[in-house]
């Protein structure tokens, strides 16, 4: 198994942070040492030295005497960022569906609002009807709150006040201070839960991932009758998402086989 990233960072950070290396190591021939790469990628050493490590582990990099090199570098194509949209596809959300047992929802933070790029088609687990706006009611989904959590204050500000918190629910959360004072006791890179604040019937949680500058998150829902197995839900959906979001962005396509010689 991968180690798991340094307590603090969101799942896509760590990836991110690792196809930095990748690509530094690139320019630099295919090779080069740990501080090398650090001061190329402004990484704090000890978080270089951790990537490395896992990238060795997964094959991608192995040391040599120079301290570290791509393991195959005429076969390896770095990989380069892909749109926030296009990391979970709808297939992978309806997978994740079954096997979870819940409603999958992926969201990004884009231009200002919340969008829903991907939900579940799982007719034994159906999605919360969306009898609020969803991107205009972030405040009381986990959804929307793994997204807000992410933002800059002045980001989130202006967010909630083109879309005050009112509350929605006997249970949501509301009003600008309950909301900055929620999001702030939130360990970052830890699922966000929300009991019933969207809408009665249903829990949800939410993992935060960043790609790139953009906030995004994975969710899921359950009726509340399966309230009892909202968290365990949610570390499971945290793992998966982890190991298929690194097989995604980690894939080694083969470059073109090079001419024969003359």
């Amino acid at each position: 198994m991968p180690e798991r990233p340094p307590s603090g960072q969101t799942l896509i950070q760590s990836v991110q942070r690792a196809v930095h290396l990748l690509r530094a190591l690139n320019h630099r021939g295919g090779s080069a040492s740990a501080k090398q790469l650090a001061r190329d990628t402004d990484l704090p050493l000890p978080t270089a030295y951790h990537l490395l490590r896992t990238l060795c582990h997964e094959g991608l990099v192995r040391k040599d005497r120079h301290g570290y090199a791509l393991a195959d570098p005429a076969g390896l194509a770095v990989p380069q960022p892909s749109p926030p949209e296009g990391l979970p596809t709808q297939e992978w959300a309806d997978s994740l569906s079954v096997e979870l047992d819940a409603a999958v929802y992926f969201v990004i933070y884009r231009e200002g609002e919340i969008r829903v790029t991907a939900v579940s088609r799982n007719p034994d687990c159906p999605p919360v009807t969306e009898w609020a706006e969803f991107g205009l009611t972030g405040h009381a989904h986990a959804a929307g709150q793994a997204l807000l959590a992410q933002l800059g204050d002045e980001e989130r500000a202006d967010h909630l006040d083109r879309h005050p918190a009112t509350p929605l629910t006997r249970h949501t959360v509301a009003g600008r201070t309950a909301i900055e004072r929620r999001l702030a006791s939130q360990r970052r890179g830890t699922p966000l839960l929300e009991y019933e604040e969207y809408a009665l019937g249903s829990v949800c949680a939410a993992v935060p991932i960043t790609v790139g500058s953009s906030a995004a998150a994975l969710a899921v829902s359950l009726p509340s009758a399966r309230t009892a197995d909202l968290k365990q839900v949610a570390r499971r959906l945290q793992d998966r998402a982890e190991s298929v979001l690194l097989d995604r962005t980690f894939a080694i396509v083969p470059r073109a086989p090079r001419p024969p010689e003359p």
